[in-house]
Parts: C-alpha cells; sequence; structure tokens
C-alpha cells in the first residue's frame, strides 16, 4: 500500500537522551498537546558519577500525536525522528467489510494516478460496504482537474455510494491562524471557474479554522442553510453546493484542547466523559465553530 495514500506519521524520541537544560520548543509547539516533559531528580545507581542528578522523562503521548510534523524542524539538539505506520490493502479492506464502518478517506498527492489505481483494485468489492468515499488531494495546478477526473472513472465502476473531494489547500496548519485557511479556500476559488469538474461533493479540509467561513463569504462560495427553530436567515453565495462541508481538524483539537489543559494535572489521564462540566464546555467550543457551517449559534442549542 502507498505511503502517500495509506500511512501515517508519528514522531519518536528518547526523553532521557535529552540534556536535561533543554528548552523543551518540542512541547511548546505541538498543537496536540502530544508532548510531556518533566524533569526529575534521580539518585543512585542512575546517577553515573553524580550522587544526584535531574533527567528529562515521559515524552511522546502517541494517542495523541497526528504526525504535523512542528516538532522535528524545532529540536535544537535533533533527537526527534518521524516514523511511519503503512496498513496492508488486505487489512483495509478487511475493516471496510465491517458493518461499523462508513466512510473510508484516501490521502493522494494529487499527481500520478498509478498509485491510486493499485490501491483501488487491492481493496476489491469490499469498497461497496461503505457509504462514502473521501479522496484528498492538493492543489496541484493545472493538472488538478484532469487527476480529479481520472480518480473518478476509476472509482464509479464499483462505487456504490457517494464520492467526496477533500480539497486540502494547506494541510495540518489550521492552528497557526488567519492567514492558513487562504490556500484552502483559493483551492475552492479555482475550481468553481472549471465547468467539467467531476461529480461528487466538495469539503474543504487543511488550514481551515474559524476564518474559513467568512472567507468563503467573501469569495461568494458560501451558502447557509436555515434551520427550524433558530433565527438564522442569511444566505450567501452563488456557487449552489459547491461546498458541501468543512473538515476541522488542527483548529479543532485547539479549541478542545484549550478545555482539556483545564483538567487537574493531578488527574492524571482521565476520560472527559467522565467530567460533565468539562465536556459540556468542550461541547460548546465544538458547536460555536461547527455552528458557522450549521446555520446556528451555540447559544441557541
Amino acid at each position: 500500500m502507498s505511503k502517500a495514500m495509506n500511512s501515517s506519521l508519528s514522531i519518536e524520541f528518547d526523553p532521557e537522551d535529552c540534556p536535561p537544560n533543554c528548552s523543551k520548543p518540542c512541547e511548546k509547539v505541538c498543537p496536540a498537546d502530544a508532548i510531556s516533559l518533566k524533569r526529575v531528580m534521580v539518585g543512585g545507581e542512575h546517577a553515573q558519577s553524580d550522587p544526584i542528578c535531574d533527567k528529562l522523562e515521559d515524552g511522546v503521548i502517541m494517542e495523541r500525536c497526528y504526525g504535523c510534523g512542528r516538532c522535528l524542524s524545532v529540536c535544537p539538539y535533533d533527537r526527534i525522528s518521524a516514523m511511519s505506520y503503512v496498513r496492508d490493502p488486505a487489512t483495509t479492506a478487511e475493516l471496510l467489510k465491517r458493518s461499523d464502518v462508513d466512510a473510508i478517506e484516501i490521502h493522494t498527492t494529487g499527481k500520478g494516478i498509478g498509485m491510486f489505481s493499485t490501491l483501488w483494485n487491492s481493496l476489491g468489492e469490499s469498497i461497496n460496504n461503505v457509504k462514502l468515499v473521501a479522496v484528498s488531494l492538493p492543489n496541484a495546478g493545472a493538472s488538478t482537474i484532469d487527476f480529479m477526473n481520472a480518480t473518478y472513472m476509476i472509482m464509479k465502476s464499483n462505487l456504490e455510494g457517494y464520492n467526496l473531494w477533500q480539497l486540502d489547500g494547506r494541510p495540518m496548519s489550521g492552528d497557526i491562524g488567519r492567514g492558513a485557511t487562504r490556500e484552502t479556500v483559493s483551492f475552492a476559488v479555482d475550481l468553481t471557474s472549471v465547468q467539467d469538474r467531476p461529480l461528487g461533493f466538495y469539503q474543504l479540509a487543511g488550514g481551515t479554522n474559524l476564518y474559513t467561513v467568512d472567507c468563503l463569504k467573501k469569495a461568494g462560495l458560501f451558502k447557509a442553510r436555515t434551520l427550524p427553530g433558530t433565527r438564522t436567515t442569511e444566505k450567501v453565495g452563488s456557487q449552489e453546493a459547491l461546498i458541501g462541508g468543512i473538515a476541522y481538524g488542527g483548529y479543532a483539537r485547539k479549541i478542545v484542547g484549550r478545555v482539556l489543559r483545564k483538567i487537574p494535572s493531578e488527574l492524571g489521564r482521565v476520560r472527559i466523559e467522565d467530567h460533565p462540566g468539562y465536556l459540556l464546555e468542550a461541547l460548546q467550543e465544538a458547536l460555536s465553530l461547527v455552528g458557522l457551517v450549521k446555520g446556528y449559534s451555540a447559544l441557541e442549542t
């Protein structure tokens, strides 16, 4: 299975190799709070020549790391490395046959159709068990539409569910700031000028954040819905149903992370579901973001 389409990235390092006086920039830049470094005092047989010394322990919290790679470039001692996990196509095909799997997301480079064709053929009839297939791709410029059309021709022969194009303007950057969303909105603007777009739903991703909806409105590509029981009546945009959704990744982790960091550290690693107050606050944060797309505010729910 191709790494470009079917791998996940995570980072690793041994905190005992970190100098005790390290300023820990990796911990500061991690948007998922996936790096935890504590300085501890040790002595006796662990202290080598010093009877008492300090060291760093803990390291990467693997269940939180989503492979953004920001820590790799900031380590002053070059002690952090990346590792990829690649799933076998047969394993993926078996997962798709489970009744609790509704969708699959395939990441591509947006260039060259060979790897996608190999993957799709490897999945075989198992793809018919899902309700939606999402194909994530970057903006490859003039060749993007040709790539999408070729991809669609491969899929449509045995695609029984829906297909979705995920426009990945600037991967894993939504939490950086306002400017991060411009590339994905620009990607959407480019596609609106093309008449022979392949069929399917279109969703923005990569760089999406609190400012994405506003940018879409300014570009005339957003049309809000009025939901029963709400006061939202605004309708903006001339491109009916071009943008069918917005995927919030890094930015969603950031806003929910604000709540997670409030949980007292002495409680250790806990399930937020076991703390209703924090859970409600996290849900309100999430609704304040999703409501921009759905047409309601957190205060109206």
